[in-house]
């Protein structure tokens, strides 16, 4: 039932008119960032063809089929074995290849392939989603462009990926590519007050967070990001107002512990958004159009205090920071450099 997703409404007229017409093609690429729902699109695409009892084009999601097309039973994460295979939904003509560790396994490709040249077992076709198919390694990407070079008749394969251009030219070429936009925020923010487990502001700042993405929203963890977003404003009362080093030099050190380690980058990306909405704020921008808008009193007061320049100056060594991630850097010592270099400018 496409109604029930969330945002892309062109992608679902689009879905629906191929549906009617029976040319859906066999090869699909579905585009877009982390979170905007192209797994359930594509689950909802291929149940139109498992569902007993149709809607309009659309699967019910009350018939046998519809409700054991959606059960999997997934394998530990380092059960490797488990993962060279297509992973079946309860239903057998829909199976998913989830990558293991970072790489879509050569293997899991080559049973799909083997899969998808059975018939049917009870369904119209089969279904093969192939999730995070940018992890696919040259092996795994050449055996997957066997089966897309001759698609099986009754098998549809549908690639997801938020890094299309990681993906070989050669699969690209061979799929039709349908891309999924961000989520408006009014959307989600509707939708996470629609499950009733969030509050009104709750819903409105874990909207804002989202970036577009729904899925992005549902994860977000509001009580650390709040922990988060506190000891960073210490950084910038520190910064603006008291130009106390000792105090940054102790958030860095907080940052740097071991117990925080999975937020580090999440804390470094929670200051460079309170500085770009208190640049907003400084450029005139309303309160409406800030992330965290409800601080709107913290960042006023920054913001009557800040220069454009110097806001800029942060903001790119931030990101310098953020970029380094990858090199084996020491935390601490380059959150310390961080710190006193935004305080010397």
């Amino acid at each position: 039932m496409f109604d029930k997703l969330i945002g892309n409404d062109r992608v679902k007229e689009v879905f629906k008119r191929l549906i009617k017409s029976q040319r859906v093609p066999a090869s699909l690429l579905f585009v877009g960032e982390d979170g905007v729902g192209k797994k359930q699109f594509a689950f909802e695409l291929a149940k139109s063809f498992l569902c007993q009892n149709l809607q309009n084009v659309e699967s019910c999601g009350d018939c046998h089929p519809c409700k054991r097309s959606l059960k999997f039973n997934f394998p530990k994460s380092d059960d490797r074995d488990a993962h060279k295979q297509v992973i079946f939904s309860e239903h057998s003509d829909l199976g998913l290849v989830i990558p293991y560790s970072r790489n879509i396994l050569v293997d899991a490709i080559r049973d799909l392939e083997k899969e998808a040249n059975y018939r049917p077992y009870e369904a119209k076709a089969r279904f093969f989603i192939i999730e995070d198919a940018d992890k696919m390694n040259d092996a795994a990407s050449n055996a997957l462009l066997k089966t897309l070079e001759e698609p099986p008749p009754t098998s549809y394969i549908f690639l997801i990926t938020s890094r299309p251009d990681s993906l070989l030219q050669t699969i690209r070429s061979r799929c039709q590519v349908v891309r999924f936009a961000p989520v408006r925020t009014e959307k989600i923010g509707e939708h996470l007050l629609s499950t009733k487990k969030f509050s009104p502001n709750d819903a409105e700042l874990l909207s804002k967070l989202s970036r577009g993405s729904i899925g992005r929203a549902l994860e977000t963890d509001l009580q650390t990001f709040r922990t988060g977003r506190e000891s960073m404003l210490k950084v910038l009362d520190s910064l603006f107002f008291r130009e106390d080093r000792a105090t940054l030099l102790q958030v860095a050190e907080e940052m740097s512990d071991a117990k925080f380690k999975d937020e580090f980058e999440t804390r470094l990306e929670i200051l460079q958004m309170i500085i770009h909405d208190v640049w907003s704020l400084h450029l005139g921008k309303s309160k409406e159009n800030l992330v965290n808008s409800d601080i709107y009193s913290d960042l006023e007061k920054f913001a009557q205090n800040s220069e454009s320049k110097r806001l800029s100056k942060w903001i790119n060594e931030i990101e310098t920071l953020r970029e380094n991630l990858n090199i084996n850097l020491n935390r601490k010592i380059a959150t310390d450099a961080l710190f006193m270099q935004m305080a010397s400018f």
